[in-house]
């Protein structure tokens, strides 16, 4: 009687009996799956900690970089407003004496009235410690009295509202001067009466000689905020009594 053949159930018993009598196989089926430790989203959240500081260290910058633009736009404000009322109270000076037939200047009258002092250190209501002209030269906060305000050439700007052409910005003041006179032609403290212009000047003292005093001119101004100032001086030459 012949051997009766294997069936494919009996083959597949024999296989999975074998398999499980091997012992690191029997080991891996029994053996527990293990629990998740999170390293993924441990790693995931450093990289997003790593973005957030370099995204607010960015922002940060650009920041940083606005207000130090803003403040040199401020301070070239302040400085050209400061420029503008020097060349602005220059050209007055200019324009009331360059004719031979003008009237000399006289401080306190005329374009110099209300904003011109004549230079003496003695008189401390103008030159001492709180005295006009001191005050206004050296504060560090905004001071407009005893000053003239520059309003443009035809003295109707107002640089503090942005008006037709000048729409892209406006100052938080409008700039002041003051106008002092420092006497003839020659600083204070020179000794000699000799000097280029009057009597001992190159006319000697014949028809239409007149006598040029050195004007001293002093310009505050701001930018579009109040706490950026510039002052700024110049000198200038014109004929007086």
């Amino acid at each position: 009687m012949s051997p009766t053949p294997p069936t494919d159930r009996s083959v597949a018993n024999e296989f999975v009996e074998q398999v499980m009598l091997i012992p690191g196989k029997q080991r891996s089926m029994y053996q527990p799956v293990r629990a998740q430790r999170g390293a993924v989203m441990v790693v995931a959240l450093i990289f997003l900690l790593l973005l957030t500081m370099l995204a607010i260290s960015a922002s940060g910058r650009s920041l940083l970089q606005q207000r130090m633009a803003g403040g040199l736009r401020n301070a070239q404000q302040a400085e050209i407003s400061a420029e503008t009322a020097l060349r602005g109270a220059e050209w007055s000076l200019w324009t009331s004496t360059s004719k031979l037939t003008s009237a000399p200047l006289l401080c306190g009258s005329g374009i110099l009235a209300g904003n011109c002092y004549i230079y003496d250190p003695k008189n401390t209501a103008v030159y001492g410690p709180s005295g006009i002209v001191t005050k206004f030269r050296n504060s560090a906060t905004w001071i407009a009295t005893g000053a003239k305000a520059y309003l443009g050439p035809g003295g109707t700007v107002d640089y503090t509202t942005p008006s037709s052409g000048y729409e892209t910005s406006k100052l938080s003041h409008n700039p002041v001067y003051l106008i002092e006179d420092m006497g003839v032609e020659l600083p204070p403290g020179v000794s000699g009466g000799l000097h280029e212009s009057g009597v001992t000047g190159s006319n000697h003292g014949g028809a239409g000689t007149t006598s040029r005093h050195v004007y001293r001119i002093t310009a505050r101004a701001t930018g579009g905020d109040q706490n950026t100032m510039r002052v700024l001086e110049s000198t200038f030459a014109a004929k007086s009594n």
